[in-house]
C-alpha cells in the first residue's frame, strides 16, 4: 500500500506490503508488520548504522560514502551477520535513520524478533524482516527525541533492566588467558578497601571453551575462589561463553549431538577465535537448553557467582535458511536467566539488542579496547582498539534506557599501555557517561599516583548532561568525543556530521 503521511511537519511517502494502516504513537508512527520503503527526500544525508551484534560497527556514514562495514569475510561471520552483507550498500540491523542537512532525522526501527534489515540510498530507506515480521517505528525529529521516542516504544514491548553492576575490576585486559588463581588470590588482598564493587575472573580459568571446569590454574577450585572474592567484599563475578564449544572439546566431541548442524550435516562455524573456529551449540534442542541451565545453576547457586559476562551470545543465532535466530536466541537467553535467578547480573559480549531486552542487564556496546589507539596493520572497525571501542558505545548512548552500555575497561596502569592522557581521558569520560565503569589494571601494576587517580575516580559519582551527539557535560566540564569519532586515516570512517 503507497501512502503519504506526515511527521514533524513534513510529508514523507512510504510503501508497505503489510496489512493494516499505520496508526499514531507517541514521537512517530506505528507501521504494519511486512516490507516498508519511505521516499525520504533528504539528499546526500547521513545514514546511522546499528550493528547486529556488540561487536558490530555502529557510526553515521554520508550516503555518498562507502558503506559502514566489515570488510574481513572470517571476522564478518564473528562480529556482524554474514547472511547480510551488503559491500555497496548502506545496511544495518534492527534500526536505521537518515539526518538531512537541516539535522532532521528520520528514523526506521524494528519492534519485533524476525531479524529486521535495513538498508538505504540517495532516495529510500527501507526495512525488511528476514521471516515473519512485525511493527516498525517511523519518526521524524530531532536526533535525540526519535531515539528516545523508540527506546521508549521498545521498552514497552520488552521491558528495561534495572539492576545496575556498579564498579567492576575485570582480570581479562592485564592477565588474557593467562590468569592463574595464584595471582588473582594476590590482586584479591590488593582490591580490599578500593572502591570496586564486582570482581570478575575472565577467560582463562575453564579447561577448554565447551568444558566449564576449572582448570590446572585453579586448583581450589571456582568455589573456593567465589568465596575469598565475597570475603573481601565484593561480588564474585564470572566469564562464559555458555552458546559455543571449540571443536576439540569434550562437548563437541562427547556430545556432538549438542552442537548445530547444517543441510549437509557439519557442525556450523559461530565465528574465530582462540586460533581457529568455534562450534555453535542448538539451542532448539531440548538437552542443548538443559546443559546450558545446568551449568548456569552450577556456576551461579553452586559455586556462588553472582555476576556473569555471557560472551558470543550471538552464536544463539547462527544462520541457517529458515531457522527463527533472534526467537532462538531470546529463548536461549531466558533459559540462563530463570537458571541464574532475578538478583544475578548478566552482562552480554556479542549480544543482539532486541532479543536481549528485558533478560539482559548491560550491553557489551563495541569491540573489546585495548591499550593503544589504532591498530596500525588494521582499518577493520571491529578490530580489539581503543578508538573503536569509543566510536561504537558512543553511537549506541541511545540505548542507555534500556540497559547499561557497557563501553568497556578504562586505564590508570602506565605499565604496557600506549595510550596518550587525552585517549585515557576519553575512556574514562566515556565510562562516566554510559554510568558502567570498569577497570583491569592491578593494583600492584600502579603507581601510588596511578592508584590514587584510581580511587578517585571510582568514589565520584559525576554529574552528567548531554549537549549534543558527541558534547557532553560531566560535572560541569564539557566533554567532546567528535575528536575521537573522527579519523585522520582517509576515506571518513567516522564522519562527525
Amino acid at each position: 500500500m503507497a501512502q503519504v503521511v506526515e511527521l514533524g511537519r513534513r510529508h514523507f511517502a512510504l510503501q508497505h506490503s503489510g496489512d493494516g494502516t499505520p496508526r499514531s504513537a507517541p514521537g512517530g508512527i506505528l507501521l504494519p508488520p511486512g516490507r516498508v520503503a519511505i521516499l525520504h527526500g533528504l539528499g546526500d544525508a547521513s545514514f546511522y548504522r546499528h550493528g547486529h551484534n556488540s561487536w558490530s560497527p555502529c557510526g553515521w556514514r554520508r550516503l555518498s560514502e562507502p558503506p559502514l562495514r566489515i570488510p574481513n569475510p572470517t571476522r564478518l561471520v564473528t562480529a556482524d551477520d554474514p547472511a547480510f552483507d551488503e559491500p555497496g550498500r548502506h545496511h544495518g540491523s534492527a534500526v536505521a535513520a537518515l539526518q538531512g542537512p537541516d539535522g532532521g532525522t528520520l528514523l526506521l526501527g524494528a519492534l519485533g524478533l524476525d531479524t529486521p534489515r535495513l538498508t538505504a540510498d540517495h532516495d529510500t530507506l527501507t526495512g525488511w524482516y528476514a521471516s515473519g515480521g512485525a511493527e516498525w517505528f517511523l519518526a521524524y525529529g530531532a536526533e535525540q527525541d526519535v531515539f528516545t521516542a523508540y527506546t521508549d516504544q521498545l521498552a514497552e514491548r520488552f521491558g528495561a533492566a534495572r539492576r545496575r553492576a556498579g564498579n567492576v575490576w575485570c582480570s581479562w585486559y592485564a592477565y588474557y588467558e593467562n590468569v592463574t588463581e595464584a595471582q588473582l588470590t594476590k590482586d584479591i588482598a590488593d582490591l580490599a578497601g578500593l572502591p570496586f564493587d564486582v570482581v570478575q575472573i575472565d577467560d582463562g580459568w575453564e579447561e577448554l571453551v565447551g568444558d566449564w571446569e576449572p582448570n590446572a590454574k585453579f586448583p581450589s577450585g571456582m568455589a573456593d575462589l567465589a568465596e575469598r572474592i565475597a570475603d573481601a567484599g565484593f561480588t564474585p563475578g564470572l566469564w562464559l561463553a555458555p552458546f559455543i564449544a571449540l571443536p576439540h572439546s569434550r562437548l563437541a566431541t562427547e556430545h556432538p549431538e549438542l552442537l548445530l548442524r547444517d543441510e549437509a550435516g557439519r557442525p556450523v562455524v559461530a565465528g574465530y577465535n582462540w586460533g581457529g573456529p568455534y562450534y555453535a551449540l542448538d539451542l532448539e534442542r531440548a538437552d542443548a537448553l538443559e546443559h546450558v541451565a545446568a551449568l548456569t545453576r552450577r556456576v551461579v547457586h553452586e559455586w556462588g557467582y553472582r555476576y556473569l559476562k555471557l560472551d558470543f551470545v550471538n552464536a544463539a543465532a547462527a544462520y541457517l535458511p529458515g531457522r527463527h535466530r533472534e526467537r532462538i536466541y531470546r529463548d536461549a537467553l531466558r533459559v540462563v536467566r530463570e537458571a541464574a535467578g532475578d538478583d544475578v547480573y548478566l552482562l552480554g559480549s556479542g549480544a543482539m539488542l532486541l532479543p536481549s531486552l528485558g533478560l539482559l542487564d548491560g550491553l557489551r556496546s563495541g569491540p573489546d579496547v585495548a591499550p593503544m589507539w589504532d591498530n596500525y596493520a588494521s582499518v577493520d572497525p571491529s578490530d580489539a582498539t581503543a578508538r573503536n571501542a569509543v566510536v561504537n558505545s558512543v553511537h549506541r548512548l541511545w540505548q542507555a534506557p534500556l540497559l547499561e552500555v557497557d563501553p568497556d575497561v578504562v586505564y590508570f596502569r602506565s605499565k604496557l599501555n600506549l595510550l596518550t592522557p587525552q585517549q585515557l581521558q576519553w575512556l574514562r569520560d566515556l565510562a562516566d557517561v554510559c554510568g558502567f565503569r570498569a577497570v583491569s589494571d592491578p593494583p600492584s601494576w600502579l603507581t601510588p599516583a596511578e592508584l590514587e587517580q584510581l580511587r578517585e575516580y571510582l568514589d565520584r559519582t559525576p554529574a552528567v548532561r548531554r549537549l549534543g551527539r558527541y558534547r557532553f557535560s560531566v560535572d560541569g566540564r564539557e566533554v567532546d568525543f567528535a575528536p575521537a569519532v573522527a579519523t585522520d586515516t582517509g576515506g571518513q570512517l567516522y564522519p562527525i556530521s
